[in-house]
């Protein structure tokens, strides 16, 4: 009982060290895995290929390259049983990085142009369609004042993924997008 009531008191005072993402190197949970509970910049040490991936908890941000380079994926708790359903390109996962500004209060300001200027609108829900909504597809700059977010090219969460977090973005490459187009976009909830 005392051990149980030491785990609940570590959990409690520290949940972000708690947070596991296990990646398989095969489709459907096989082959070899690696289970990961922080930050790794180098995962190619661990497996050479990720077809599946199992987020047993928190919302984790994997990247195409080493040292948190190339296309993003923003994955929150579930089961993945192939890379396309992260939306993947291939079967290469190099580096990952908790989320850690996840909340319940989520705000974010986007902007027409480049340092905050132009129309701006305000949102503190998904937009599955932004084109529709704003009548723009292109956002140059914006402002997280709460929460984490993504950004999808593509209307309806589709196409290559930004992870925002709180923050200034004052040009689209500071997101590490290479165009301005945002089709959609959503809160990153930590189930």
């Amino acid at each position: 009982l005392h051990n149980v009531s030491l785990l609940i008191h570590l959990y409690i005072s520290n949940p972000v060290s708690f947070q596991i993402i296990v990646f398989f190197e095969d489709r459907n949970f096989q082959g070899r895995y690696y289970e990961c509970s922080s930050d790794c910049p180098e995962l190619n040490t661990h497996f050479s290929r990720c077809n599946s991936i199992r987020v047993e908890s928190g919302s984790w941000v994997l990247f195409e390259r080493p040292n948190y380079l190339g296309y993003q994926y923003v994955l929150t708790r579930g089961e993945y049983p192939d890379y396309q359903r992260w939306m993947g390109y291939n079967d290469s996962i190099r580096s990952c990085r908790l989320i850690r500004n996840t909340s319940n209060v989520f705000k974010i300001r986007i902007y027409e142009r480049p340092d905050f200027g132009g129309q701006m609108l305000e949102c503190s829900d998904d937009m599955i369609n932004l084109p529709d909504r704003w009548r723009l597809r292109e956002v140059h700059s914006a402002q997280v004042q709460d929460g984490a977010w993504v950004f999808y090219e593509l209307p309806n969460y589709r196409g290559r993924q930004y992870l925002l977090e709180r923050g200034e973005y004052r040009r689209f490459n500071e997101w590490a997008a290479m165009n301005p187009n945002v089709g959609s976009f959503r809160r990153v909830h930590d189930f």
